[in-house]
């Protein structure tokens, strides 16, 4: 059971609604930044995961940098007070728009996916007189250990350079006048929790700087992505994610050259943990076989477990009652609107909150308005 939720606040507060505790995330960053610097490596939070405003402006306060995967996310990170020399711009498809947007901010980096990539945007700094910070994203063919959606360093995915390429790319970059090609960057997914996946980037990464060393290039930096896991099954036991193993790991495994910075973007481990979706029990049906608890959230407000059959730990908060068994559902019109099935919770009624845990990390910013459904609110614990 949760044991700060202000039940009272939350009872005149519209649901569906996000809650994000913010001491919780504090302490997050707290640690983040100890872990980190300990090794002077550098970390950009990843705004896929969550681009709450508010939220926003507290991680930046930390003095972290941010990872974009779109002018939307640039543009936000910029209104939220991130440095646009702390910025990094990855994406297989950045348009034109985009391309110029982070030009002209100056920002510090982008990662580069292909050849037509590095063309476009050598083209659109030459128009502007600028000189383009490079990494090239490579595909590592590291097989992360997590879900198929969301793995991205095997060579059957989309993203970025296989290694076999390589030498074609550095042979054309010479050609490329305004670029400034600082390093390379690698992710190889989402929710990793196997610290072996990990291991297997270090020794590609450090055959690599091998190759490069032989062929007398020097760079500057190396960027590992992101995709630390968190525990989904047991939020209150392990509310923060085990940062302090994930730094080390790469200080032990990963030989850097002397003067290389090391860059990293949490997003998930940083955020998710801090964030419930607050939803009410619209009714309890009795089924032929099961209960049903059937809720005003759906997956137009958190769309995980209907995409990824991700699993949240789900609680009722506002009863006291016998555990009983129930299928956890949505209004929203598809079969597919299932947050999980037998969930063992306090007996429930109408009007009863329910909380989805470690929902801070794509459950607000994957919201949709299909069936014209209104968007979720996000309130922050440090308002209430």
């Amino acid at each position: 059971m949760i044991g700060n939720f202000p039940i009272d606040k939350f009872e005149k507060i519209q649901t569906p609604f996000y809650y994000y505790d913010t001491t919780l995330l504090r302490q997050t960053l707290d640690i983040v930044k100890a872990e980190s610097q300990k090794y002077g490596y550098h970390s950009h939070y990843a705004v896929k995961a969550n681009a709450n405003a508010k939220l926003l402006k507290i991680i930046a306060s930390y003095g972290l940098g941010a990872d974009c995967v779109s002018g939307g996310e640039v543009q936000a990170a910029i209104d939220a007070g991130f440095a646009p020399s702390s910025i990094v711009f990855a994406g297989v498809g950045k348009t034109d728009w985009e391309i110029n947007l982070a030009l002209d901010l100056n920002i510090f980096c982008f990662n580069a996916e292909s050849i037509p990539e590095l063309e476009v945007i050598n083209e659109l700094a030459a128009k502007k007189g600028k000189i383009a910070h490079i990494a090239l994203r490579v595909n590592p063919n590291v097989d992360a250990h997590t879900h198929h959606y969301i793995t991205t360093g095997l060579s059957e995915n989309k993203f970025g350079f296989s290694i076999e390429d390589l030498d074609k790319v550095m042979a054309l970059i010479p050609s490329l006048k305004n670029l400034d090609f600082i390093g390379l960057h690698f992710h190889i997914g989402s929710q990793i929790t196997d610290f072996s996946s990990f291991q297997d980037l270090c020794v590609r990464l450090n055959e690599l700087q091998d190759q490069f060393d032989a062929k007398g290039i020097k760079l500057k930096n190396i960027n590992i992505g992101g995709g630390l896991g968190i525990n989904y099954e047991h939020p209150n036991h392990f509310p923060i994610a085990d940062f302090e193993t994930y730094f080390r790991l790469f200080n032990k495994n990963l030989q850097l050259r002397e003067g290389q910075v090391l860059h990293c973007e949490p997003g998930r481990s940083i955020v998710a943990q801090c964030g419930s979706l607050i939803t009410k029990v619209t009714y309890v049906k009795l089924g032929a076989t099961k209960k049903f608890a059937i809720v005003d959230a759906g997956m137009t407000d958190l769309i995980r477990p209907a995409l990824y059959e991700a699993y949240h730990r789900i609680e009722n908060i506002s009863s006291t009652e016998q555990e009983d068994v129930y299928d956890v559902v949505g209004p929203i019109c598809e079969s597919s609107d299932v947050f999980q099935k037998e969930v063992h919770m306090n007996g429930t009624k109408r009007g009863d909150l329910i909380a989805l845990r470690s929902a801070g990390a794509y459950g607000e910013i994957m919201a949709s308005r299909y069936n014209l459904r209104r968007l979720p609110i996000g309130y922050l614990s440090e308002e209430m």
